[in-house]
């Protein structure tokens, strides 16, 4: 005798008692191949949902391939960097959501798609989650401390923004700029990891960062619109609602607009016109990622609003090769 089709609460009741995460990738390897014990931790940590990791980790390669196109010849050293940016994406990200969860415990039991999370479905204490946050840092810091001075001054001021993101939407309908702030960090630190300093480029692209940021996580907490709006926590995408697609526009004219300023800032004192215009057809490419990703945008489509979110891997990834093709010119 088979039974009917299940509801989504039965999914999210079936997901909870298996430890599962509801918005967890399905298949991924937290839930097939990890340890058993060690489940909760990484789910805290988001292991199971990658893209916040690359969301984060971006940003830094894109800091670090504009800042070898600024000058210099890419060296061993810059390889280093480029894995280390990886480790620390992973590990600062971790420790950034189970912060995030250890201040939103609350709040997070009150809706459907985040009371799974270990902290709300009881998996794991805020002791617990304290004790691993700590871990995450410290092994962090040991990769941060690879790097110059400079970049390990900016690694320390950037606890300041991951601090403050998670209590943002109790007191300003834009916490995705503060989410902005602390995620696109990175192109700041290993712009300054490779070259030992800052200048203004770096900081105009960590501006197109924010902007690009603004442009997925409003498409994101779409999905939360009405359960935020009964708990009262703001958002842009409750503070935009049927004007959303004019806002994201401009969002994505603003990142498009100031990466490109930011290459022109990084490559064109070099004095090499082909590899300018390599270089400018990353944020050109990007753009039209996020063009695609505008004409889709249907805000009662929740499976869809999560497909373009997570396609934002993609959007981010597409300036690389050129900015690396600018390189070997």
């Amino acid at each position: 005798m088979t039974s009917g089709p299940t509801t989504p609460e039965q999914d999210l009741g079936k997901a909870t008692q298996a430890g599962q995460v509801s918005d967890a990738v399905k298949g991924n390897w937290v839930d097939e191949i990890a340890p058993v014990w060690s489940r909760p931790y990484l789910r805290l940590s988001r292991a199971d949902r990658p893209i916040g990791t690359w969301l984060l980790l971006l940003p830094c390669w894109w800091g670090l391939f504009l800042s070898i196109a600024a000058g210099g010849d890419p060296g061993w050293r810059d390889l280093w960097i480029f894995v280390a940016c990886g480790l620390g994406a992973f590990l600062m990200r971790g420790a950034g959501c189970t912060w995030n969860d250890i201040t939103d415990r609350h709040i997070d039991g009150s809706v459907a798609r985040t009371r799974s999370r270990p902290i709300p479905s009881g998996a794991v204490s805020v002791k617990q989650a304290l004790a691993w946050m700590a871990l995450q840092s410290l092994v962090a810091l040991a990769i941060l401390l690879t790097f110059p001075p400079m970049a390990i001054l900016l690694g320390v001021i950037s606890l300041a923004p991951v601090c403050i993101y998670p209590f943002a939407k109790r007191f300003t309908w834009w916490p995705q700029i503060f989410l902005g702030l602390a995620f696109n960090w990175g192109a700041l630190l290993a712009w300054a990891a490779h070259s030992g300093s800052l200048s203004w480029p770096p900081v105009v692209l960590y501006v197109a960062g924010i902007c690009w940021t603004l442009f997925y996580d409003t498409i994101y907490a779409h999905q939360d619109k009405e359960d935020d709006a009964l708990i009262g926590v703001k958002s842009t995408a409750r503070l935009f609602m049927e004007r959303t697609p004019a806002w994201l526009a401009r969002f994505l004219v603003a990142c498009v607009s100031l990466m490109g300023l930011a290459v022109i800032g990084a490559v064109m004192p070099q004095g090499n016109p082909a590899g300018l215009v390599l270089a400018l057809l990353g944020p050109w490419a990007m753009g039209w990622h996020m063009l695609w990703q505008l004409r889709r945008y249907d805000d009662t489509d929740m499976d869809g609003l999560l497909m373009l979110f997570r396609s934002n891997r993609d959007a981010g990834l597409l300036p690389l090769p050129f900015f690396a093709a600018a390189i070997l010119l």
